[in-house]
């Protein structure tokens, strides 16, 4: 199978979205996304807020996805904000030293971000599963105390 690097496949996947046009089976865009869904990790980089000890959020640089207007009605302590559709334009605010995490109000907007930033190369993304509403509901920075204590 030929082999596409990371940022062939995301200018191929993006033409193909603003173009709106269809693939054809066995076309270059298909075989680019087979190739990442067949090395791409299992979860594809999820990861929920009871995994993660309130003392490693430190560890992350936290992006919130969502509007400016979401954003300062209420965020995660510590996030910056870059709505979904300029993560790919503001990429070089990220740091490629650290672990970077996105979370939307549910996670849908944040996976497609997520997805887009490990497509252009950025391979320590993180979704947060369930985005806001998930890590409220589960205690935010408690949500990993509170998992090992419901556990015992």
């Amino acid at each position: 199978m030929k082999r596409y690097p990371m940022k062939r496949i995301l200018v191929l996947c993006l033409i193909l979205s603003a173009h709106n046009a269809e693939a054809d089976e066995g076309s270059e865009i298909v075989e680019a996304m087979e190739e990442y869904l067949e090395f791409v990790d299992y979860g594809g980089a999820t990861i929920f807020s009871q995994q993660i000890p309130a003392e490693d959020w430190g560890n992350f640089f936290v992006v919130d996805t969502r509007s400016a207007s979401q954003y300062e009605q209420e965020h995660i302590p510590g996030a910056v904000n870059i709505e979904w559709r300029q993560i790919l334009a503001r990429r070089s605010e990220l740091p490629r030293d650290k672990a970077v995490l996105v979370y939307c109000n549910t996670g849908s907007l944040s996976a497609q971000a997520g997805f887009a930033l490990r497509l252009a190369g950025h391979e320590n993304v993180r979704i947060l599963q369930g985005g806001m509403r998930e890590w409220q509901a589960r205690g935010g920075f408690d949500a990993h105390a509170r998992a090992m204590d419901s556990n015992r």
